[in-house]
């Protein structure tokens, strides 16, 4: 088998492992123990990160992360701001 065969091989083990949960990590040094090359495993690796970065969903626009803090009666419980947030704009 030549390096590009064997390059995708392990691209395809690695994506599918990644969804089933195993860590990169664990993935890069059980096919390093497994006999393939460190170097191999590692373009593999980054091909297969960017395989999956193009499968992911676009984002049309950003999340809004808002927090409140809920006082001892269960109740949203108003927080004024600081004189340095006021003076800055924050």
């Amino acid at each position: 088998m030549r390096d590009s065969e064997y390059k995708k091989k392990i691209i395809d083990y690695v994506k599918k492992n990644l969804k089933k949960g195993y860590t990169l990590e664990s993935l890069k040094w059980a096919l390093v123990d497994q006999g393939y090359s460190r170097t191999l495993v590692d373009l593999a690796i980054k091909d297969a990160n960017l395989e999956l970065s193009k499968e992911a969903p676009v984002l049309s626009e950003k999340p809004m992360i808002t927090h409140e803090i809920i006082g001892e009666n269960d109740q949203p419980v108003e927080v004024k701001k600081s004189w340095f947030k006021k003076f800055f704009g924050l």
